[in-house]
């Protein structure tokens, strides 16, 4: 194959199908316009979403007709371009030029530039380092044109530059994702599509593709899942197969039904395979005996994050899940956790970064034999909590954890009470002298946080009382979507040394409609709140003299160093 090979949109499916490429471009992802030259009648961040383009023919706004695409003013002497960073870092390997609805007014002309910033800087236009991926290419009216490149080495910014001007519906971007893992012994989501895993193939997906199960976050609407058609047959499943990111030891599966309120599935099983080839997993579809059963029939519930424990999973390692599904349905996201074992799958271990081009350092370190860690910031959950304390919260009538805590009617009918979610808990001497009480703690935002990125400094644990934290405001729906209602919550276990197990730390982002409690001698980070100041509750024991038997702070080794980092 050439450098370069125009492709028939017959053969879409052969050369960028969801199991073999990623759409790094997408903002599904994280992909995001960074600037552009001029964007008069139609604002470029159409070319990044995920829908196709409609038809909004005849309708005008006040600079002229309205596309669902990026266009520019007439008479350009020279070229129009826009800058994307893409969601992930990764090696790209083909375009999709789309000129939708545009006729008469589309670029007649394109072509697309890469380049790699490890500190994720915004490049600029006139940049020395991009570096050509697709030379200038002629375009027609109102059609989708695919390019097929050798692939590249890693990149995470692209810039497009149309001659001279002129409209674009879609920008895509496809290629392989470079997989961001943690140490072994670290707990992750070995399916994530940014750990490298793919959905290799579906039963069905007649509403919504099964790629989307392995994407960041939560989605915002029922088409970002995947969801097949109703199925008239009796004894009838529908089935996916994911290749995980890296083999791993598996623990335990998410699956969420997030806004699948009436076409949830009613139930479902997984399974697992393990081949020392990634590639070579086709032949096992057909022989279900070369499946484990990790997970039984369970029933599944709408609208929400369903967590089990998995079983067959003991001192074993699996590259391959298989989800079903009865009878049909969808599901928004799965999430299969567990810790990586070293040893690599074919169609990943291709991918790394090019020579010239520098693995990211997240943050600069002085001393060259620093080691750095990633722990992903995950949404809190009781049962993802559990071992480290308890989640202090009221729950929908239709929430699984709700079936766990005592619910009764309460003030004449118009309230319900959640009974005794967290117990106090002291175990200080009778000489100590110490006492339980309220306080209040006024808490400032964290400053020291850039793209989603904070460094963990400071643990500390209160050895003789467990210690809960109330919000004192209103409730919101918070989280990763509203930072400006949440706060960080950073847990490990004690270790042998009687020093902080880093292998068993976890960090989590909680709303203001949640409470915590940590579990006596629970290693955390100091109560650390994200976007604006917030008042918290705080229900301890404590002798009161400052000693360390109220409270015992460490300053963490800075030869090692714990990178906090939110999903996108």
């Amino acid at each position: 194959m050439s450098a370069i090979e125009q492709i028939n949109l017959n053969d879409f499916e052969a050369n960028f199908s969801s199991s073999t490429v990623t759409e790094l471009s997408s903002v599904a992802l994280g992909g995001r316009i960074v600037a552009v030259s001029d964007e008069f009648f139609a604002e470029a961040f159409h070319l990044l979403l995920v829908e196709p383009a409609p038809s909004l023919k005849g309708q005008f706004g006040p600079n002229g007709a309205l596309y669902s695409g990026w266009e520019t003013r007439r008479h350009n002497p020279d070229h129009d371009w826009c800058i994307i960073q893409l969601g992930t870092t990764g090696s790209i390997s083909g375009f999709d030029v789309d000129t939708s609805n545009f006729n008469g007014n589309e670029a007649p002309a394109v072509s697309v530039h890469a380049l790699y910033d490890a500190d994720l800087k915004d490049p600029t236009p006139d940049d020395p380092r991009w570096r050509e991926i697709l030379p200038r290419s002629n375009l027609g009216p109102n059609s989708r044109h695919l390019f097929k490149v050798t692939p590249t080495p890693c990149y995470n910014y692209v810039i497009l530059r149309m001659y001279p001007d002129g409209g674009i519906a879609r920008f895509r971007v496809y290629g392989k994702v470079l997989p961001v893992h943690p140490p072994p012994d670290h707990l992750f989501d070995l399916a994530h599509v940014f750990a490298g895993g793919r959905v290799l193939r579906v039963s069905d997906q007649h509403f919504g593709v099964g790629a989307n199960l392995i994407l960041p976050g939560r989605g915002v609407n029922m088409g970002d899942g995947w969801e097949t058609k109703r199925s008239r047959t009796k004894g009838h499943n529908d089935w996916v197969v994911i290749q995980l990111g890296v083999p791993g030891e598996l623990t335990e599966v998410e699956l969420d039904t997030h806004h699948f309120l009436g076409n949830f599935p009613e139930s479902c099983e997984i399974y697992a395979l393990s081949t020392p080839d990634g590639d070579n997993w086709s032949d096992s579809l057909a022989d279900h005996s070369k499946w484990t059963m990790i997970l039984p029939r369970t029933k599944l519930g709408p609208h929400r994050q369903h967590f089990f424990e998995l079983e067959n999973v003991v001192n074993k390692t699996y590259t391959h899940v298989k989800v079903i599904i009865f009878p049909d349905g969808g599901l928004k996201r799965i999430r299969i956790m567990g810790r990586r074992v070293d040893q690599p799958i074919a169609s990943t271990s291709q991918i790394t970064p090019s020579p010239a081009i520098p693995t990211p350092s997240l943050t600069p370190m002085s001393d060259p034999q620093s080691q750095i860690f990633v722990i992903p910031v995950v949404p809190l959950t009781a049962e993802e909590f559990a071992p480290f304390g308890q989640v202090i919260q009221a729950y929908r009538r239709n929430h699984p954890t709700r079936a766990a805590i005592k619910v009764t009617p309460a003030n004449g009918g118009t309230a319900e009470k959640f009974h005794k979610q967290s117990l106090l808990v002291s175990t200080y001497p009778p000489e100590a002298g110490a006492s339980t009480g309220i306080s209040v703690y006024r808490c400032e935002p964290l400053t020291d946080i850039s793209d989603g990125i904070t460094v963990l400094r400071t643990l500390e644990r209160h050895p003789y009382t467990n210690q809960a934290f109330i919000p004192m405001g209103a409730g919101s729906s918070g989280g990763l979507e509203d930072p400006a209602n949440a706060y960080l919550v950073v847990v490990a276990h004690n270790g042998s040394n009687d020093k902080p197990d880093m292998k068993t730390l976890r960090a989590f982002v909680a709303t203001t409609s949640q409470g915590i409690s940590y579990n006596a001698g629970i290693w955390h980070q100091p109560m650390t709140v994200l976007g604006k100041p917030l008042d918290l509750a705080c229900i301890e024991s404590q002798i009161g003299d400052g000693s360390q038997m109220d409270c015992e702070i460490l300053d963490l080794d800075l030869t090692t160093t714990y990178i906090l980092k939110f999903s996108q």
